[in-house]
């Protein structure tokens, strides 16, 4: 009968950390680039719908969202958002221009800035029916 040594074992425990930091990581990054994601497909969708409302209210819809996001460095930098209209008559365009920075701190031992620079521009249809 042979008998085993272990040595197994020291692999498995690095596996197994490395793994955990993974893990840990993935906590902490994975809701800044979800909120971030939630946000561009929420601008996208109102400035889709923002036919016939002012340019303040498409404005505090994204802030709102932002907020319920958790999204704090959107709400605090007034120049982090912008919203504009072009075209006149029948159609136009809806700009909303998302630009702000988040930090995701690894636990104090490494720090990441996420960067989001998105334009949505959509065209506005009014009358149609």
């Amino acid at each position: 009968m042979k008998h085993q040594r272990g040595e197994g074992k020291i692999g498995c425990i690095v596996s197994l950390l490395v793994f955990g930091a993974l893990a840990a990581a993935a906590y902490k990054a994975g809701p800044v680039y979800y909120g971030n994601s939630e946000l561009v497909d929420a601008c996208d969708f109102i400035a889709s719908s923002a036919a016939k409302k002012p340019i303040e209210t498409v404005e505090r819809e994204v802030r709102d969202k932002a907020k319920e996001l958790g999204i704090r460095e959107a709400i605090v930098d007034r120049n982090a958002i912008r919203v504009s209209k072009a075209g006149e008559g029948e159609a136009g365009t809806c700009t909303i221009t998302l630009r702000y920075k988040r930090v995701i701190d690894f636990y104090g031992v490494y720090q990441l800035t996420v960067e989001t620079n998105k334009k949505i521009s959509k065209p506005i249809f009014e009358n149609i029916g």
